[in-house]
């Protein structure tokens, strides 16, 4: 299903957000649209879940963007052109571009790599997490570039996270859809550094989302960094969202193949 919402302010330019409807996607969304910008949104939801997608269109139209949002599965092929020959369509009404772009697809399997064989990880559980949360961000790069939608001056970032380097349980695979996405950031930079096109990985603090709620052990996770962290609190999403707005114009295009720490030190006192 498509969403369209009527133009209103012909020279923005666009954001094309990846799982935008929730947690981080769902705050750079709005904080991109009150920054400026149009937005493209991907997002996989189900028909209880479609009335906050029909409120973030409705925040962004409020200051003024115009929300362009497909419910569909970002890590399809044929779904990703689609996506793409409507914002081509898009883009040729009102002579703008495509100057951010955000990779938040928090979908994957969550079980250990052993036990009975019922409840460890399968082949296709890994291949599907892997493919979904990492190997997608190449794809779409790919496609968005060949149809030449990145220009100089674009920031490309992709969430991750501490999971990439610690061990969580039953986190195992989605840790390794996250470390192969920093590799992917740092790879895709080294390659559009040319275009002066920038890519660079976010990797949140430990963030009160849907994504994080799914996460065996929640509750300790979040428990423990109000304990250590010395703000006294956790990331929200809105500090990443406040960060990307920060950092995405064209004069920092420089700042690419990072891991971008965005948790007020969490990662540095463990």
């Amino acid at each position: 299903m498509q969403i369209i919402r009527a133009m209103s302010h012909p020279k923005r330019n666009w954001a094309l957000v990846l799982g935008a409807s929730s947690g981080f996607g769902e705050a750079a969304s709005v904080a991109l649209a009150k920054a400026g910008r149009n937005v493209f949104g991907v997002h996989l939801d189900r028909r209880a879940t479609l009335p906050n997608v029909e409120r973030i269109t409705g925040e962004i139209e409020a200051v003024g963007g115009r929300a362009v949002f497909w419910n569909v599965n970002a890590a399809d092929a044929e779904k990703r052109a689609e996506v793409i020959a409507g914002m081509k369509e898009a883009i040729a009404a009102d002579g703008s571009a495509v100057d951010v772009v955000l990779h938040s697809l928090a979908f994957g399997t969550l079980k250990p790599f052993l036990g009975d064989e019922k409840e460890r990880m399968t082949k296709a559980q890994m291949e599907m997490t892997l493919d979904v949360m990492a190997n997608s961000l190449v794809y779409w790069t790919q496609d968005l570039v060949a149809a030449s939608l990145l220009g100089a001056g674009t920031h490309v970032f992709a969430m991750t996270s501490a999971g990439g380097h610690r061990i969580w349980q039953s986190y195992g695979a989605v840790s390794a859809a996250k470390a192969a996405l920093e590799s992917h950031c740092r790879q895709l930079a080294v390659e559009l550094v040319g275009k002066g096109i920038a890519v660079n990985a976010i990797r949140a603090g430990v963030t009160d989302t849907p994504a994080l709620r799914k996460i065996p052990g929640n509750v300790q996770m979040i428990e423990r960094v109000l304990a250590v962290h010395p703000a006294g609190r956790l990331t929200t999403p809105r500090d990443v969202a406040n960060v990307i707005v920060a950092v995405a114009r064209p004069e920092t295009a420089w700042l690419t193949g990072n891991v971008l720490g965005v948790d007020g030190t969490e990662d540095l006192i463990g």
